[in-house]
């Protein structure tokens, strides 16, 4: 019991090398914060099915790069091209969900809730409203001031292979079940044919098509991705049921269905393979290391030399 509460109170306190994260960060400044958050993010998802995977997107592709600053929610300038408008980036979408609850925050506990932990605290809030885990966010992040487009070359690519992803994770002080675990937010959402088209046609000199892709589901993929390719809208869900957040993304791999390269190579690799089985076989294992590893990763680049901006779109 004793080691349980030892456990716990860890998760509600984390102290990082130049911040500290705290669970009940705001009890006393802004005690209504998460349900402001948690009532935007519903009120947006209802309207729009899509907003939960950009949302948890957004909180990935945010804290990749210089961890998580709300820096992705920078807008460019005439003197400088910030990370939302990088190539990676471009697709990004439902920032003004992010902007609503901001607004509200400022209203109701002005200077208090920064970007970045609204952005975090949004990406657990759509997981948890999609049917997937629970955990508690801890809170006490500042907002970055730098915001470059140069720097988005460091996200994991989909055509990565797995030693690629091993590195690129641990770069960030992830590790292999973290990886495995996150890749697991493909759950949700829906890719262009541009991210995943380069496995059907001209793989290589001896494969027509990426080998590891289940023949059937190939032709499907290469119906809907035709060359030339006239609908920049074309693309496929990155699993059947892309709306819940559930296990059937690795069942899809166990089948050679995984839509990106880096996907499939989870289920092809040895160094992954056993916890993509495993995470296909229990959903509620899966459940535990999610959350766990939503954590970690929402502890990278705590600092407390960033600020709390008013408007999440622009450095004070």
């Amino acid at each position: 019991m004793a080691r349980n509460a030892s456990f716990l109170f860890l998760m509600m306190m984390v102290c990082l090398s130049e911040g500290v994260l705290d669970g009940h960060y705001y009890s006393n400044t802004c005690p209504d914060a998460e349900k402001i958050i948690l009532q935007t993010v519903y009120n947006a998802s209802i309207h729009d099915p899509k907003v939960p995977a950009r949302l948890l997107r957004l909180f990935f592709h945010d804290c990749f790069i210089r961890g998580c600053d709300a820096s992705v929610l920078i807008d460019s300038t005439p003197e400088n091209q910030a990370e939302k408008d990088a190539p990676p980036n471009i697709s990004l979408r439902s920032f003004y969900v992010i902007d609503e609850a901001k607004a509200k925050l400022e209203s109701a506990c002005p200077h208090t809730v920064s970007c970045a932990d609204i952005v975090t605290i949004a990406a657990r809030d759509v997981v948890t409203l999609s049917g997937g885990p629970y955990w508690s966010v801890l809170k006490g992040r500042k907002d970055g001031k730098i915001s470059k487009a140069s720097e988005t070359i460091n996200l994991p690519a989909p055509t990565f292979n797995v030693s690629q992803l091993i590195q690129s994770f641990a770069n960030r002080g992830l590790e292999v079940k973290d990886l495995v675990a996150l890749s697991g937010a493909h759950t949700l959402g829906f890719s262009h044919c541009s991210s995943f088209q380069s496995r059907l046609r001209n793989f290589s000199s001896i494969h027509e098509i990426d080998p590891t892709l289940e023949s059937r589901f190939a032709q499907i993929l290469r119906n809907k991705c035709q060359k030339p390719n006239l609908d920049k809208n074309a693309g496929q869900f990155l699993d059947p049921t892309s709306s819940t957040f559930d296990n059937v993304y690795y069942k899809r791999l166990l089948e050679g269905k995984g839509v990106f390269g880096s996907d499939q190579a989870l289920f092809v690799d040895s160094r992954t393979r056993g916890l993509v089985g495993l995470f296909a076989q229990d959903q509620n294992l899966f459940f535990k290391e999610f959350a766990a590893s939503m954590v970690n990763l929402g502890n990278l680049g705590v600092s407390q030399n960033g600020n709390v901006r008013l408007n999440c779109r622009v450095v004070n």
